[in-house]
């Protein structure tokens, strides 16, 4: 399985997550996202670009409970919690957005 962009393909698997995290860029995200149903807005960009800051910095892509609360901190309350970010990612904020971001599923998602 795999996302064909500009006579590439970047491979990825079963619930869509690429498998190379090198392979990701900006256009291809955008491509996961219409996958996804979701049309990325600066909100939108926010998220994926702290999720790949967080999983430089950690190695680790978030559970959702341990996303929310980062955002919280470095975004404040408005952006770091449940609704907000289930209007933007509506199957699940750190799934979704870790998926577009180009990260591997998060730990305890199911």
């Amino acid at each position: 399985m795999a996302y064909q962009m500009n006579g590439s393909t970047v491979e990825h698997d079963e619930e869509g997550y690429i498998t190379d995290l090198g392979a990701w860029n900006k256009e291809l995200a955008d491509l996961i996202a219409a996958d996804e149903n979701i049309e990325m807005t600066d909100e939108h960009w926010e998220v994926v670009n702290f999720l790949r800051e967080y999983y430089e910095e950690y190695q680790i892509a978030p559970a959702v409970r341990v996303l929310i609360k980062a955002i919280k901190k470095t975004m404040g309350k408005d952006k770091g919690n449940n609704k907000y970010l289930y209007t933007l990612f509506p199957y699940g904020p750190a799934k979704q957005a870790c998926k577009i971001a180009g990260l591997p599923k998060p730990t305890g998602c199911v």
